[in-house]
């Protein structure tokens, strides 16, 4: 019966192959309206003032813990490969990761990259917080999934936002670029005290596909960024290949995820 139920909702495939991976295409209505109204609402005004309201960190104090038990609450609106909640995506793609003998630091990367979805626990809607990233103030590439319905954001009146590089300069670095607003920004910014730069690049840009996977908006990074988005790379394919309708058995692996958050995270930290 699991199995039928999830042939009807499109999820169960026993030889599920990599294409059969962010199939927009085929995308339910729920997913298309999650990007009409990101794309719509998106604006890089409203980008500048979430970066000034959670930038200070001073939302609240907690745990790696705290935060990862309240994602059980979160199923991503924008992701059409799972229904489960984010805390079930977290063990699976850092199991993925711990199986292919990556090193700790990536591990724990794998398992936290999504952890700055608790932005919907602070009543932020779901449009502000997940789905694909891109540069904003800028011209929207045509690679972002669900491009047409960036027709109706209000930043298609600003002439200079609809040029190439917009407000930015040529490899100014994407350090320098605002980013639509969501959870890999985040969490960066909250992680940025504690790991290493690779895995803070895996954290800041997963999301940004038409980048890493789309091979656009080359012409806004720099070097370094060329050189860091080898890991962004490394990373995705367990980001998005690690899904699965099997639940991970979160109490037999918590014991170990536990060691591995304490070896590089104080017990509080601020969000």
């Amino acid at each position: 019966m699991e199995q039928w139920e999830d042939f009807v909702r499109g999820r169960y495939n026993p030889s599920r192959k990599k294409e059969d991976f962010r199939d927009y295409e085929h995308a339910t209505p729920g997913v298309r309206d999650f990007y009409r109204e990101n794309h719509t609402r998106m604006t890089r005004d409203f980008v500048l003032t979430k970066k000034r309201e959670y930038m200070p960190l001073a939302k609240k104090r907690m745990s790696v813990w705290e935060a990862m038990d309240q994602l059980d609450r979160i199923v991503d609106d924008s992701d059409p490969d799972t229904d489960l909640s984010q805390i079930d995506h977290n063990f699976q793609t850092g199991e993925a990761c711990r199986r292919d003998g990556r090193p700790d630091w990536f591990i724990l990367a794998g398992f936290i990259h999504d952890l700055g979805k608790v932005l919907c626990l602070y009543g932020e809607p779901q449009w502000a917080v997940v789905g694909d990233t891109f540069p904003v103030g800028c011209r929207w590439s045509d690679r972002i999934v669900f491009h047409k319905f960036f027709d109706a954001n209000p930043d298609t009146q600003n002439p200079q936002y609809q040029t190439r590089l917009g407000v930015y300069q040529e490899n100014c670095g994407l350090d320098q670029v605002d980013m639509s607003w969501g959870h890999d920004e985040y969490l960066y910014h909250v992680m940025k005290p504690y790991l290493p730069e690779e895995a803070l690049y895996m954290i800041r840009y997963h999301s940004f596909y038409p980048c890493h996977r789309e091979q656009d908006y080359q012409y806004l990074m720099n070097s370094h960024d060329q050189k860091m988005f080898y890991w962004v790379n490394e990373f995705n394919q367990y980001d998005l290949y690690s899904k699965s309708d099997t639940k991970p058995d979160a109490a037999a692996l918590r014991p170990y995820y536990e060691d591995l958050v304490a070896k590089f995270l104080p017990s509080e930290l601020r969000w």
